[in-house]
């Protein structure tokens, strides 16, 4: 019964950690200050290759699934499949999410109060990578591979996992630029993500619903 309610308790976490990272991305997207790293060099890639945002997400994210076995060393079924199940509507409510947050004028305010907003958008980002990673019940191919990382190689270093888990984001938006002459959603949300996401991670894991615990299986 104990546990039936623990795996109860992790799937609501899990249903509302999905929205809050679809909904934070897209507000980052919005404020054209720069976004979290793997969604900056996705709306990259979609201007590169000329491919609507919600699919492009989804096309990175089973190539990163597909890395995440190779660094498991073993093919596993049930993470492999937890994977895609994340990817298939993370992706596009990203895209339509981002939609609503371009209706209401998030892209129009003045500059501070844009960067407030981005702000708040990567924190939501890191709350929320956070609070899936503790449930582990599905989880973000790119973000599995930063939890991969760090319980696998890294000793349980939240920080260096996602220093170390940017090398094929960053890699795909200097391709892009190469190859277009231009860059999307990169800019101070980007630089603020990469040097302040895996400290406000592990900040997290302990403050934010602390009572969910990190359920750790690698």
């Amino acid at each position: 019964m104990a546990k039936m309610q623990d795996f109860g308790q992790r799937m609501r976490f899990l249903g509302f950690s999905i929205v809050l990272n679809s909904a934070a991305n897209a507000l980052t997207i919005s404020t054209s200050l720069g976004s979290a790293v793997w969604t900056g060099s996705s709306v990259n890639l979609a201007n590169w290759i000329h491919v609507p945002l919600g699919s492009t997400l989804f096309m990175y994210g089973i190539v990163i699934t597909l890395l995440n076995q190779v660094l498991l060393g073993q093919f596993d079924r049930r993470r492999f499949i937890s994977n895609l199940l994340y990817i298939i509507p993370f992706s596009y409510l990203v895209e339509w999410i981002g939609y609503f947050w371009n209706w209401i004028g998030v892209g129009q305010l003045g500059l501070p109060w844009r960067v407030v907003v981005d702000i708040i958008g990567l924190f939501g980002v890191a709350f929320a990578v956070s609070i899936y990673n503790r449930c582990n019940i599905i989880m973000h191919p790119n973000d599995d591979l930063a939890y991969i990382l760090r319980f696998k190689y890294l000793r349980g270093s939240a920080v260096i996992a996602q220093w170390a888990s940017y090398t094929p984001p960053l890699i795909i938006i200097i391709l892009s630029y190469l190859f277009t002459g231009q860059l999307h959603a990169i800019g101070f949300g980007t630089v603020w993500a990469l040097v302040t996401q895996g400290i406000v991670m592990a900040w997290a894991d302990t403050h934010v619903f602390p009572q969910l615990k990190h359920h750790v299986d690698v």
